[in-house]
């Protein structure tokens, strides 16, 4: 009965329960496009997050595949995702965005983003991009700067 009733109690507050993925829950074969401004933002860890309104028509923009990247401690081939990135199928409007853990955004030195704020991201969904509309971010590119937020940087 306890278990039951424990279920029961989770089921009833799920706005309780935050989720969390780990890298393997998304498809890093498909890199995704977003930009927009941000309407929400929980700057804490496990990692930074922000709720990102996407304009509709949304577009590549044709010098996303040859942007300066910093680099960064792990090995990524950041001029094959950004060349493969892709603007998303689904039309929400709002996705989740997951940002890195605010030790490595304090040592990539990336301010606080506040509600307003105007960027753009690449990074990757889930797998054929069912289920939430959540974005983990890969390169954040925010007032003219871009960020790395795999690892810390090199």
């Amino acid at each position: 009965m306890q278990r039951r009733t424990f279920t029961l109690a989770a089921l009833s507050a799920p706005s309780l329960a935050l989720a969390h993925h780990g890298w393997s829950s998304f498809d890093q074969e498909r890199p995704i496009y977003l930009e927009g401004k941000v309407s929400k933002v929980r700057w804490r860890n496990p990692h930074a997050e922000l709720e990102l309104e996407v304009a509709s028509g949304l577009k590549l923009p044709a010098d996303l595949a040859s942007r300066s990247v910093p680099a960064q401690s792990a090995p990524v081939d950041a001029k094959a995702i950004l060349s493969k990135a892709v603007v998303p199928r689904r039309t929400d409007r709002k996705w989740e965005i997951e940002l890195a853990p605010l030790t490595r955004m304090e040592a990539w030195k990336v301010a606080e983003i506040k509600r307003g704020a105007q960027l753009a991201l690449v990074g990757f969904t889930l797998p054929e991009e069912k289920g939430e509309a959540v974005l983990r971010v890969e390169y954040l590119f925010v007032d003219g700067k871009a960020y790395a937020l795999r690892s810390s940087p090199a």
